[in-house]
């Protein structure tokens, strides 16, 4: 069975079609929800004809609230980070005119934290200093949004500073934000697909801003990437350990699609 096989046979694991549920939830079952599979389809070259990617598409669009916020279950609070998990499938699929696609975008740019960035309320980990700053991950997932339209990457102040509060935590390391991100050895693991704040999508999404590209911190953190190249191919070093038996993110081999966004980030430094 191939890889997208696989994906698509899970696509009622969760109780209704597409990978969502019968009550409308679409990020439950990770990694195959709604929005993780059709990322993972995404990276396969999977189109967007296709019946089950439709299927999953109408249901994230369906998500999307008159505001913009995506509600990704019924009684799920509309976090910045859900938002933009949700928002940035629909972006890959080409959707980014769609009329409710920019209604999210609007709604993310108009509503950045004070640090720079965008921060979810939710605290996890009780309230320190240390939380009042935006979230790193919430952060790095709305700029794979916003990266979609290209005058925002060039001369969008609020986007610099989104894109300024990452470069200062390569610096900085500790973990911020009310869930925690930090920069440690686990954040250094290539991690594929891209699911979680890691090295490999951290370096993958700042490389379309022209004010990372310029950035000393972001030049150390492509050098740690490259480092970690075998032959100039990308070999995975952790993945969801529900991804298990896919050879598209198998561990510690390399993989062709991951290899594909590096040479995106090559092609984007060369601007």
């Amino acid at each position: 069975m191939s890889d997208i096989e696989a994906i698509l046979a899970r696509r009622h694991d969760n109780g209704a079609d597409y990978w969502g549920t019968a009550d409308g939830r679409i990020y439950v079952g990770n990694p195959f929800s709604t929005i993780s599979s059709l990322g993972m389809l995404y990276e396969l070259g999977v189109n967007k004809t296709h019946e089950a990617v439709q299927g999953g598409l109408r249901l994230i669009l369906d998500a999307v609230r008159d505001d913009g916020r995506i509600r990704v279950a019924p009684k799920a609070p509309m976090y910045p980070c859900y938002t933009a998990e949700a928002a940035r499938i629909l972006c890959r699929f080409g959707l980014k005119t769609n009329v409710a696609v920019k209604r999210t975008i609007a709604y993310l740019l108009e509503n950045t934290h004070e640090s720079g960035g965008w921060r979810c309320s939710f605290t996890r980990f009780g309230r320190g200093p240390e939380t009042e700053f935006a979230n790193p991950g919430a952060t790095l997932y709305t700029l794979d949004v916003v990266r979609w339209i290209s005058k925002h990457r060039t001369s969008s102040k609020v986007v610099d500073r989104a894109v300024e509060s990452l470069l200062e935590h390569w610096d900085t390391r500790k973990p911020i934000g009310p869930c925690h991100w930090g920069i440690g050895s686990q954040f250094m693991q290539i991690e594929y697909p891209f699911l979680r704040y890691n090295l490999f999508f951290y370096v993958y999404v700042l490389s379309f801003f022209e004010r990372a590209r310029s950035d000393s911190h972001f030049t150390a953190a492509l050098h740690a990437l490259e480092s970690k190249l075998d032959d100039g191919k990308v070999v995975v070093e952790k993945t969801h350990r529900g991804l298990k038996g896919l050879v598209f993110c198998e561990k510690g081999i390399p993989s062709k699609p991951a290899t594909a966004r590096y040479r995106e980030i090559q092609k984007n430094i060369r601007r």
